[in-house]
């Protein structure tokens, strides 16, 4: 058996920056133990498997550890795939975090996807010493996010990944208002828990800080960028409970993976 994939670098119009992500088209699912396993080998932040549909796509996401309900760079990855395959957009999926969608827009994808919601809670023990660095103040959506002082300070942050590891919650954000050129707000992402120190640029995050910056910024279309060492940059629009992420992507490799068994 051989299935055929991609890797693909969102977020970005050039290789080597953004996100990779790899993506599987297929014609009927796979078991999940080997959808796991290909994952583990690629070794990349999230592997895309794509099951094709009479309307709709069934859209699943692995790390290389455990699969995750939502992930917006592969999501980007994948649509940037079906439209070089041939395949006509817009495109609708079936996830785990519901009805999702993807169309064109010139060279960019637009993504469709849920806003979080979000409270604001105490600074839980260890997020000090993780961050080497105090936060203004603390939110927990569907992950944590620490509101950090300034972009600079996101930028700047050598955080402890086995401490970050130990905090309650899925994942830890840090962000701030402002940044390099023309970004309304600055972030970054670490998730050792689910296998990945830093990923390189997150629409999951977006779908959260979006949100939260619109009602700080008084404003509903913000420029963010993503200031890991790879980079990336994302246009999101809040429009009522929904976010919305443009972005571009470059394709960096194409091959084939062959099982034996």
């Amino acid at each position: 058996m051989q299935l055929q994939y991609w890797v693909v670098d969102a977020f970005t119009d050039r290789i080597f920056a953004g996100n990779p992500a790899a993506v599987v088209l297929l014609e009927s699912p796979l078991p999940v133990s080997l959808m796991r396993s290909i994952a583990a080998e690629n070794n990349l932040s999230e592997t895309a498997f794509a099951v094709k549909g009479a309307e709709q796509w069934q859209l699943r996401w692995f790390t290389p550890t455990v699969e995750v309900d939502l992930c917006g760079h592969a999501t980007l990855a994948t649509a940037f795939v079906m439209r070089q395959q041939g395949f006509e957009p817009p495109f609708q999926f079936r996830t785990r975090s519901g009805l999702l969608s993807a169309e064109a827009q010139d060279e960019l994808i637009v993504l469709d996807f849920p806003a979080r919601t979000h409270k604001e809670i105490a600074p839980p023990a260890g997020l000090m010493e993780a961050l080497r660095d105090a936060p203004v103040s603390v939110l927990q959506s569907a992950d944590m996010i620490a509101v950090l002082r300034s972009a600079e300070a996101v930028r700047d942050v050598r955080p402890d990944i086995d401490r970050i590891a130990r905090l309650p919650g899925g994942a830890l954000i840090v962000t701030a208002a402002g940044g390099r050129g023309n970004a309304d707000i600055t972030s970054r992402y670490f998730a050792p828990r689910y296998g990945i120190a830093e990923d390189p640029v997150t629409g999951s995050l977006h779908t959260q800080v979006v949100p939260y910056w619109a009602r700080v910024l008084g404003r509903t279309t913000l420029a963010c960028h993503q200031a890991s060492p790879r980079g990336g940059t994302v246009q999101c629009e809040l429009r009522a409970d929904r976010v919305r992420m443009a972005g571009a992507a470059a394709l960096y490799a194409s091959g084939t993976i062959h099982l034996r068994g």
